[in-house]
């Protein structure tokens, strides 16, 4: 008896063997749904969550060195922009939306990061210089601006309005 002799070469190297419509070639499981698209909602949602974090680490990072940065108001806008983006698809209205949640991340990181540093200051809670002190905040905040916040407050929203057009292509 003899035995067959197998074809010359890798049969592995030559490609996926062609499968017939609508088969997947991995198994009979059907393929991954694609990530939804052009949903507003969605994309938005994913802005304001992106907005409340950035405005944190934000205000903790100029709070911590105690001078405000224009590459972390940069990073905040992109951030925000990039979750709407990338969420929400496509859509004309988030690159938009994700620059004024921009505007206000990076204003509430300011009052974030001047309660950070009078919770160092005078060994209070955050909490409570947050929360029951937030008028005094938005008065410190008006008396203490200066042109650079306003150019921070503007880098934000022109980093958002990039990152939201980037990532929904």
């Amino acid at each position: 008896m003899s035995q067959p002799v197998p074809p010359p070469g890798n049969p592995f190297a030559q490609g996926a063997p062609q499968q017939p419509d609508g088969q997947n070639p991995f198994g009979a499981y059907p393929p991954a749904p694609a990530p939804r698209q052009n949903n507003l909602v969605l994309g938005i949602v994913a802005a304001v969550v992106a907005a409340l974090v950035t405005a944190g680490v934000y205000g903790a990072i100029m709070g911590g060195v105690e001078v405000e940065i224009g590459w972390a108001a940069v990073g905040v806008g992109f951030a925000v922009g990039f979750a709407a983006g990338k969420v929400g698809g496509s859509n004309p209205v988030l690159p938009v939306i994700s620059a004024v949640l921009a505007l206000g991340a990076v204003y509430l990181g300011q009052l974030v990061g001047i309660a950070v540093f009078f919770t160092k200051e005078f060994d209070a809670s955050f909490a409570d210089v947050f929360f029951k002190q937030f008028g005094m905040l938005v008065d410190l905040w008006s008396e203490t601006k200066e042109p650079m916040t306003f150019l921070f407050l503007a880098l934000g929203p022109v980093a958002a309005f990039s990152g939201a057009k980037k990532a929904g292509q």
